[in-house]
């Protein structure tokens, strides 16, 4: 599994927000459909929450392949 760190300077970012921030998909549309989808787990559960609070210490894992690292 590919692992990714990313840098926030923020107290959170939304969950649809990261895969973004993090060029995991293209665009905020692209984020929805994956996240409905079920394709996303964050912490190790799956999320449909595409508005989900992530912060520092958070993980999301994209299809089990991409992991992001929110620090």
């Amino acid at each position: 599994m590919q692992r990714e760190e990313i840098k926030i300077h923020t107290e959170f970012i939304k969950l649809q927000d990261l895969l973004k921030f993090a060029g995991a998909v293209e665009t905020g549309g692209d984020a929805k459909l994956i996240i409905q989808e079920g394709r996303v787990s964050v912490n190790g559960e799956v999320c449909t929450m595409r508005g989900k609070k992530m912060r520092p210490g958070d993980t999301a894992a994209i299809d089990g392949e991409l992991e992001l690292v929110v620090t």
